[in-house]
């Protein structure tokens, strides 16, 4: 195969880059941890495959009941007229994979012409409201509507089959983005097909079912995105905004376009409407009404597209004209479009920088912006991808994204702003970007200055070898700062150095973000000491090997009981030696924090090397929980001695402010207050804003 110049072009960089990132890795992490990262750069991970599809279930009925609360959270409406084997599979559905949420079921019966309402009556916890004369679609509904209590509506097909899990992931929509209106499903085909992902309108009132005969784990069809409409298969509204609206139009009796019509109504109301991909729903398309829109049922939706043009031309005159191919490009055409790329996918419970980029990326979506995330991996991620795509990101993977060049020529011209983490991965893509996404402003986004880091490590080993390749790591950041439209760092410190080794470039302070989170518990009832850091990271477990070697024995000293909490992905073999001695507890990768947050006395940062923020810091005290750290662990962020955390260098100091602050409460209650004020004060989604906002929003994007 005949590779393209930007594709070798790439892999001599990479390559290069592996090699000499992967000789210091040696140096300083020893074999097994840079093996890891060896491993987790070249053996990718399959994407996921979903659990099969639950089949419709068609044999020989058998009363059978289904769950009914009290108290529903949600009302699930199913219409019905006749197609009893319809009705009987999707209900078998519900029953043998029920929501966790509480709700109820009403079946509204049309006339059936069939014995569906006699055979209802078999069926123990349903609702059945019986309409005596057939009304169609939007008055069944309609009166399902007007009969239940549930918070939330829910308008279901009898000729879906629901998968475990649809409801509360639709209802999840709603906690995760509290300014949804309406929520639909991911509607398959029984082989698995995607039938839809959300509806697009356009401008004359014409709509296409999005993803149509596509992968469902393509990343186009895989996030949390604003639609058009919705089908109304599978959808879920408040019932007091359903109310509010009037229900389902009577203008497009007995059927079709009630469902966009809702959707453009939802948004008059100020809210959005959004396709959950996670609530996925077999639907058999056609099975009730056909499929020819010439006659029978199908009639209607030709008519209705005429009544609907008329009735939205307003709101119709912004939609793409007739025969535009919908695309990522144009469903977000009204948004500004962000790239952001980062080596790997972050993972915001194993890692600071991780923590950090989720939640620019929460900002910059909470800001108006559509976000796409491209790992240069390519890899997808397991949950920590799904997260993402919940959260509203597009986010791309093989085989979707099969090589990063090719990609960036299709996507790179609709983004006004791309940003990359980290000097090696910048250096890799810089010139692809500036071909292919010529119009988008370069942020090169230094995560913490790596020579910087570099350089502290290789003088307190005392390594020259180490000492050469901080000197290279030096000239190649500072090479992607001056090629770039704007540097971020987490430190003010960090942009002080810049200013003098870089005085023209444009550097932009953007730090740690975190949520101040609950007090936990009193003073009284917290004990022992937690430190939280990866192991891969090599100033984390000199941190943990000096404090215990140093630190921990003269504490134990005078407070026998006392333990301390290793918190921590991978720690080496060497970390994990430590809990042999008494009190030292190694516990690893932790998805919880809260319980050592909320309950440990005092939170340590030993760090004796390192450079940028350290998260560990903002996270205990946006937790409220007191720290005792070393003077370059709180470098550059903003505390101070006695008032905001207590400072110790030495192996003594340190060991003398830890009994310290471990018996006095009054300054552990000072130090807890003032923490949480830090964070609030430069930590927050609302300290970073401001420069959010000028870094991605200010008009005049990149210099080309």
């Amino acid at each position: 195969m005949n590779l393209p110049f930007a594709d070798i072009r790439l892999w001599l960089v990479r390559g290069s880059g592996l090699v000499r990132r992967g000789v210091a890795s040696l140096r300083t992490r020893g074999w097994r941890h840079s093996w890891e990262r060896v491993k987790l750069q070249f053996i990718r991970p399959p994407a996921p495959m979903h659990p099969p599809l639950i089949d419709a279930d068609r044999s020989a009925f058998a009363p059978f009941a289904v769950p009914c609360a009290e108290v529903p959270e949600a009302s699930i409406v199913v219409p019905v007229h006749g197609q009893w084997p319809h009705t009987l599979a999707c209900l078998r559905a519900i029953a043998a994979h029920p929501p966790q949420a509480p709700f109820e079921l009403i079946v509204v019966d049309d006339a059936s012409p069939d014995d569906t309402l006699a055979r209802l009556s078999q069926v123990g916890g349903l609702r059945v409201v019986a309409r005596p004369v057939n009304g169609g679609f939007i008055a069944a509904c309609n009166d399902g509507a007007a009969a239940a209590t549930g918070r939330m509506l829910v308008f279901l097909n009898n000729d879906t089959v629901p998968q475990p899990g649809w409801l509360d992931a639709l209802l999840s929509t709603f906690r995760h983005h509290p300014d949804t209106g309406m929520a639909g499903a991911q509607l398959l085909y029984p082989d698995g097909r995607l039938q839809e992902a959300g509806g697009v309108v356009f401008s004359d009132g014409s709509a296409w079912n999005y993803g149509r005969f596509g992968t469902p784990d393509d990343p186009r069809y895989a996030y949390v995105r604003d639609a058009d409409y919705l089908s109304g298969a599978a959808i879920t509204i408040p019932r007091s905004l359903f109310q509010q609206i009037g229900g389902f139009d009577a203008r497009y009796a007995p059927a079709y376009y009630e469902d966009t019509d809702l959707a453009f109504a939802v948004r008059a109301a100020g809210l959005r409407v959004r396709y959950q991909p996670a609530a996925r729903v077999v639907h058999d398309e056609g099975a009730t009404a056909g499929t020819d829109v010439a006659q029978g049922p199908k009639a209607a939706q030709t008519r209705n597209q005429g009544v609907f043009a008329r009735h939205r031309a307003a709101e119709l005159a912004a939609q793409p004209a007739p025969g535009t191919l919908p695309a990522p490009a144009t469903l977000h055409r009204d948004r500004r479009q962000v790239l952001i790329v980062d080596a790997t996918t972050p993972r915001p419970d194993r890692d600071s920088a991780s923590l950090r980029l989720v939640n620019l990326m929460r900002i910059l979506r909470d800001e108006g912006a559509h976000v796409v995330f491209l790992p240069a991996d390519l890899a997808h991620a397991g949950r920590y991808t799904a997260e993402l795509q919940q959260l509203g990101i597009e986010v791309w993977y093989a085989p979707y994204a099969a090589r990063l060049p090719a990609w960036l020529k299709e996507h790179g011209p609709r983004f006004d702003v791309a940003m990359v983490s980290r000097h090696y991965v910048m250096r890799e893509l810089l010139p692809l970007l500036r071909t292919h996404a010529a119009g988008a402003r370069l942020v090169f986004d230094s995560v913490d200055l790596h020579y910087v880091r570099e350089t502290r490590t290789a003088q307190l080993a005392g390594d020259a070898a180490l000492a050469r390749s901080a000197a290279r790591t030096r000239v190649l950041e500072l090479d992607m700062l001056a090629r770039s439209d704007v540097t971020t760092v987490v430190s003010p410190v960090e942009a002080a150095a810049l200013a003098g080794e870089a005085p023209g470039a444009r550097v932009e302070l953007l730090s740690n973000v975190h949520e101040v989170a609950g007090a936990g518990l009193p003073f009284a009832q917290r004990s022992d000491l937690v430190f939280v850091g990866g192991f891969r990271h090599p100033p984390n477990a000199d941190a943990v090997r000096w404090f215990c070697n140093e630190v921990f024995g003269s504490v134990r000293a005078r407070l026998p009981g006392v333990k301390l909490h290793c918190i921590g992905v991978d720690p080496p073999p060497d970390i994990q030696a430590l809990a042999r001695q008494e009190g030292v507890l190694v516990h690893g990768h932790v998805p919880d924090l809260e319980p050592y947050m909320g309950g440990c006395r005092i939170a340590i940062a030993p760090l004796r090397v390192g450079a940028g923020v350290k998260g560990k810091i903002n996270l205990s005290m946006a937790h409220g929980q007191p720290v005792v750290a070393t003077s370059l662990a709180i470098e550059g962020m903003h505390l101070r001695d006695g008032v905001d955390v207590l400072l110790a260098d030495s192996a003594e100091d340190f060991a003398a402010a830890i009994l310290r602050l471990y018996g006095d409460e009054e300054l552990w209650m000072k130090l807890s207050a003032n923490g949480h004020a830090n964070i609030a004060r430069h930590f927050s989604a609302e300290a970073a804003r401001a420069a959010v906002r000028r870094i991605f929003f200010e008009d005049g994007a990149g210099t080309g």
